[in-house]
């Protein structure tokens, strides 16, 4: 088993700043990707951004990019850095750690985190 603990939700003005942190401790062997995933009310899960294990594959959602950037830093932890946030950004934030070990897929979840952008 893979535990998540995610950190730095809050509640931020429009064009603020936020970072969000999420570290894996527990079975983290065969895990491949990290990433930050969102839901707002009403809508369903969302990709918000991944990396891969060395830091070098990273994907993001087009509403978000050149906004947040997603980075390690350490090899369990991984940071979104959330600039110029908008009302649409709203959503509870959770980090996600998926791979496969022993031929068994993982995925796993953190209990998210509350963004909340004033307009």
């Amino acid at each position: 088993q893979v535990q998540l603990v995610e950190s730095g939700g809050g509640l931020v003005q429009a064009g603020g700043s936020l970072k969000l942190s999420c570290t894996a401790s527990g079975s983290i062997f065969g895990i491949e990707t990290m990433g930050w995933y969102r839901q707002a009310p009403g809508k369903q899960r969302e990709l918000v951004a991944s990396i891969g294990t060395t830091g070098d594959r990273t994907i993001y959602a087009d509403s978000v990019k050149d906004r947040f950037t997603i980075f390690r830093s350490y090899a369990t932890t991984i940071n979104l850095q959330m600039n110029s946030l908008r009302p649409e950004d709203t959503a509870v934030y959770y980090c996600n750690a998926r791979g496969v070990y022993n031929y068994e897929n993982l995925n796993y979840w953190g209990q998210g985190t509350q963004v909340t952008v004033s307009s």
